[in-house]
């Protein structure tokens, strides 16, 4: 069962890395977004890195947060972690590409544009974690930006594919009209939820109905 109060310190963590950085938010600004004590935190974690560990592994692994743990946890239970979000990465990029082996047949352009959105919402908050704080985390960016390289790579060949295929109409800029396409995504998937200017909760359901909707009429070769 979830512990609702480590629940809570999760959220308005991962909020609080993502929209004023991991450098300047500080232990006391986790306890006010909670609405408990400092000691609470420390009750439940032994600092703030420890924290940030807890929002990351439970985004590579969301039944983690459901797990047992004798507090305050500590940085020991995370050994190993960056290793494992990099493993994360290439098991990611290797099944989002698997369809290109048969050169994606019997894969559709409305399936690929919802796997893409299931692929950047399932791991939101680490890729922004890391992109709005690439410099406090030099070896985590670095595996990000190869990742996010094979994904624009195999996102690219699909497209083409369905060129190919006739699925899709022509498009004069396949790269371009790649990141347009991914840039969409990533907003209504990712940056909407947790650092829109502009708060506005937007179910996850209802912004993949609205990418899905929007994309596959401007792109889908009608019969």
């Amino acid at each position: 069962m979830v512990n609702q109060r480590m629940k809570a310190i999760h959220d308005a963590a991962a909020l609080l890395f993502l929209r004023q950085g991991y450098s300047k938010t500080q232990i006391s600004h986790i306890a006010k977004a909670v609405d408990v004590s400092v000691g609470t935190i420390y009750h439940d974690f032994i600092g703030k890195r420890e924290i940030l560990n807890f929002v990351l592994k439970c985004t590579i692994d969301p039944a983690f947060m459901e797990r047992e743990f004798d507090r305050p946890i500590r940085g020991e239970l995370f050994d190993g972690l960056d290793s494992e979000i990099m493993a994360a990465f290439d098991e990611s990029a290797a099944s989002f590409a698997a369809h290109l082996a048969h050169g994606a047949a019997n894969y559709t352009f409305p399936e690929l544009i919802s796997d893409t959105f299931d692929l950047l919402s399932r791991y939101a908050v680490g890729c922004l974690f890391i992109e709005k704080n690439q410099f406090d985390f030099p070896k985590l960016a670095q595996s990000y930006r190869a990742y996010r390289e094979r994904f624009f790579d195999t996102m690219t060949r699909y497209l083409a594919l369905f060129i190919e295929k006739g699925e899709i109409r022509p498009l004069q800029h396949l790269a371009l009209s790649t990141s347009l396409i991914v840039e969409m995504l990533t907003w209504w998937a990712m940056d909407q939820r947790y650092i829109s200017f502009e708060a506005r909760p937007i179910p996850p359901t209802l912004a993949k109905a609205v990418c899905l909707d929007n994309l596959i009429s401007a792109y889908l070769v009608k019969e």
